[in-house]
């Protein structure tokens, strides 16, 4: 595709209003409200890992400040060697079938992969984990984005996580539609548009042309050619190293996730609409 289809774009045909106002600061207060429409290359997998940002929890989170917080897991704690870890879920988090997130889904979503030695579920909302090797950092382990909390740890066909975003629509590799979920254990801590639309456009002069003509408010951009005139958009980290482009309008952080791309991937959850 090397112009923009301006009818095939968004296969939904929504198109949010500029939103902005004269002497609103981008910094505002998040406030619930309207569709983020974000644009990506298919490289990197940025598409999967937006998609993964919005749909699914991990265990523990690093914010965009460096400092790692729980989102699935309340409480860790560990003997004094870091070897043996009790970890304590919470106990308001649901998976979007509705089912209750448990320490059996969080087991099996660990087993997956190669932390431990032994994994224990000590009732609903406890596991036990006994390493290998005694290791301190492994709260920090927990918070990579691909050690997502599946049901029963099993990945279905339509993704379905515990995340903030349900699936509407999706298309793998292509575009994706969530919508909020009502209510969230999150509540008036993330989550503030009401639908994310992830597009797949490869060529970054057509993400260009989109974001400049406002057929989306987000695009994974490498420069700004074909952009035209800057003035109304943000461009992050700076116009001189552009990683992210948006329209004036959208709210920004003021610290963004610098570990991976699309604010660490949590882009739909982080930013809002002014």
């Amino acid at each position: 595709m090397s112009r923009l289809d301006r009818r095939a774009l968004f296969t939904s045909g929504a198109a949010a209003a500029l939103l902005a106002a004269s002497g609103v600061s981008l910094q505002a207060a998040p406030r619930r409200g309207g569709r983020l429409r974000l644009a990506v290359p298919r490289a990197d997998a940025r598409f999967e890992a937006a998609v993964r940002g919005a749909v699914y929890d991990t265990l523990t989170e690093v914010g965009p400040d460096g400092l790692l917080r729980g989102e699935l897991a309340a409480r860790w704690t560990s003997d004094v060697h870091g070897a043996d870890w009790v970890i304590d879920l919470r106990p308001d988090a649901r998976f979007h079938d509705e089912r209750a997130f448990e320490a059996e889904d969080a087991a099996q979503s660990l087993s997956l992969y190669d932390l431990a030695a032994d994994i224990d579920v000590d009732g609903a909302h406890r596991l036990r984990l006994r390493l290998d090797e005694p290791n301190p950092q492994l709260p920090y382990l927990l918070a990579d984005p691909a050690l997502i909390m599946l049901p029963g740890g099993q990945m279905a066909d339509a993704p379905t996580g515990t995340g903030l975003y349900q699936v509407q629509r999706y298309q793998s590799d292509r575009h994706f539609l969530g919508r909020r979920v009502q209510p969230h254990y999150k509540d008036g801590q993330a989550g503030w548009f009401d639908e994310v639309e992830i597009a797949v456009i490869p060529d970054p002069a057509v993400r260009a042309e989109a974001l400049r003509d406002g057929f989306v408010d987000v695009a994974d951009l490498p420069q700004a050619e074909g952009l035209g005139d800057t003035s109304a958009l943000i461009l992050r980290p700076d116009a001189e190293t552009i990683e992210l482009a948006a329209r004036e309008g959208m709210g920004v952080p003021k610290q963004l996730g610098r570990r991976a791309p699309l604010d660490d991937g949590r882009i739909a959850q982080r930013w809002w609409m002014v």
